[in-house]
This record gives structure tokens, sequence and C-alpha cells, in this order.
């Protein structure tokens, strides 16, 4: 008899990867689209999970430590859960002189994170400081998924995350 999983936890297996086979046939299953294949994993789940990097590499035919390279060399990619709104604010040197720290303070205060912290407990904020995010004349800058917010204040921040709560909960 062979060594095989009985069928309801193969089942299960396929459920918990459907989404990623989805993305994969998406792509013809070709590992020249990796980059593409690993942002749309990483769109659905908010960040890449170590047992899925390990399915992708076994379903691309490639090794484990090659997926894992890619998705540790690029910035954009996350091994840790995120929240649903990725709050990042520019430190570079523009927007550090234009008074970024203060923002951050008022932001990770307003969304309760700890030292060290980058997501809130309800999934709902990621915060994380950045390099530079180009828009040094709109300094100091805050991008929220795919939204700039230029000129940012403590306050404006504080407000900012307000509206958005508000939103969300309005939305419940």
């Amino acid at each position: 008899m062979p060594a095989t999983a009985p069928l309801p936890a193969r089942q299960e297996g396929l459920r918990k990867f459907q989404k990623v086979n989805d993305v994969l046939e998406r792509y013809g299953w070709d590992a020249t689209n990796l980059i593409a294949i690993l942002q749309q994993i990483q769109a659905e789940y908010r960040y890449l999970p170590q047992d899925i990097l390990t399915y992708v590499a076994t379903a691309l035919g490639r090794s484990p430590s090659e997926i894992f390279g890619v998705a540790t060399f690029y910035a954009q990619f996350s091994l840790e859960p995120k929240g649903k709104y990725e709050v990042r604010l520019c430190d570079g040197t523009a927007c550090h002189v234009r008074r970024s720290i203060p923002v951050l303070q008022a932001i990770r205060e307003k969304l309760g994170l700890a030292p060290g912290e980058q997501t809130t407990k309800d999934m709902r904020f990621s915060v994380e400081t950045v390099s530079c995010l180009g828009a040094c004349g709109l300094a100091p800058v805050v991008v929220i998924n795919e939204t700039v917010y230029p000129q940012m204040t403590p306050e404006a921040a504080v407000k900012m995350l307000n509206e958005i709560n508000a939103r969300e909960d309005s939305a419940q």
C-alpha cells in the first residue's frame, strides 16, 4: 500500500493552495514570471507565507532557497503579515529635516504600536519607514497603500488615520 496522505488531507492541501495554483496558472507555471507571481500571492495574503513559498518552489521546479532568495532580496516583499493599510513614511533627508519623525511617532502612538511592532493586532495597519519615496518636494510624505499624503504633520496624520478607521468601522 503506498504511503500517501489520506484523501481528505490531500484535498485540504489542494484547497489551501488553490489561490496559489490560480496565480501560477495565470502566469503559465513559468518561473521567469516569479516576481509577478510573488506580487500576486502577496496581494492575496498580504505577505509571503513560508509554506506557500516552498510550494511555489516545488511547483516551478526550483529550489526553495532560490525562491526565498528572491522574496528576501526585494524590499517590496514581506515574510511577515501586513495590515490592510500599509503606512509608509519617508525618512529620507528632505523628509527628515522637515520633521518626519514626529509624524511617525504620532502614527505609532495613535495605532498603539509598541517599540518593534509594525502591524496592529487587528491587522488593519502596518507601519514602516522607508529611505525615500521620491517625493522630496512634498516632504514629509506618507503613502498609505497607493495614496500619497504630502506635507504631513503629526495632527494631519492622526486625522487621516481617524478617517480611515471611521470608513472601516462604518463598512462593517
